[in-house]
């Protein structure tokens, strides 16, 4: 389904931050080549070393990244919510999936063909300069990830994952299962549950039965890692600040 062309609507309909802020004439012609999708949860939109056949433009849904070893091993190095998108590396000239890409956060999200983006870019210089801004965030953000998976403890980067997912959803209640914490995190589910009791005992969340409710968002984002903060700050200092309020 094509989305409508004029100015009021598309605002309306453009939701997802990296797209927003681009100006009115730009945003109206960029829209006209989107589909609004619903994307599932655990629909995988591409596998690592695949072709890259449509960029992805999250509303309300979520994408996790994920890097994986011969053996099987998982870990996530990357989420992509509404203040980004899934298929940079077309800017790059490279059109395979560096990552697996899998849906966390079911929700809408904008679809447009890897053809129809490259041509954008190609015409498109405000748009193109935006999302060579958001590649070099996300190389900042990427090595960030590594530093902290390696250098700090799980409680920690558990209330960092947290707030990612509060932020990207908009909500202090969301679905969460210590599984999928786990090989988000590269770490055994025990120690998932043993942070996720210690953040319980503060008052921090409530964690049941794979729901968890954030109590206390300023105690969470004090026990998280500095990862959480400085990671905003990159995207702010570069792209603007992306619209983080809860509904």
């Amino acid at each position: 389904m094509h989305l409508p062309g004029r100015k009021a609507a598309a605002r309306r309909v453009a939701q997802n931050d990296l797209l927003a802020a681009l100006p009115a004439r730009n945003l109206k012609g960029f829209l006209e080549l989107c589909e609004r999708v619903t994307l599932s949860k655990g629909e995988v939109l591409c596998e690592s070393g695949e072709r890259i056949r449509h960029v992805y433009f999250p509303i309300d849904s979520f994408i996790s990244l994920v890097t994986m070893t011969d053996d099987g091993a998982q870990l996530e190095v990357g989420i992509i919510g509404h203040e980004g998108m899934l298929g940079t590396s077309l800017l790059l000239g490279v059109n395979v999936a560096p990552l697996h890409a899998v849906v966390q956060g079911p929700g809408l999200c904008l679809r447009m063909t890897a053809v129809a983006f490259e041509r954008q870019c190609a015409q498109n210089n405000a748009m193109r300069d935006r999302i060579n801004q958001y590649v070099a965030v996300v190389m900042k953000q990427l090595a960030q990830t590594a530093a902290c998976s390696r250098h700090h403890v799980i409680e920690t980067r558990l209330a960092h994952r947290l707030l990612l997912t509060r932020d990207r959803v908009r909500s202090n209640y969301f679905s969460m299962t210590h599984e999928l914490l786990a090989n988000a995190l590269g770490v055994r589910r025990v120690g998932i549950t043993q942070a996720a009791g210690a953040l319980q005992d503060r008052g921090l969340i409530d964690y049941r039965r794979g729901k968890v409710t954030v109590r206390d968002g300023a105690g969470l984002e004090k026990a998280a890692c500095d990862c959480y903060r400085s990671g905003n700050e990159m995207y702010d200092s570069v792209l603007g600040a992306p619209d983080r309020s809860l509904a």
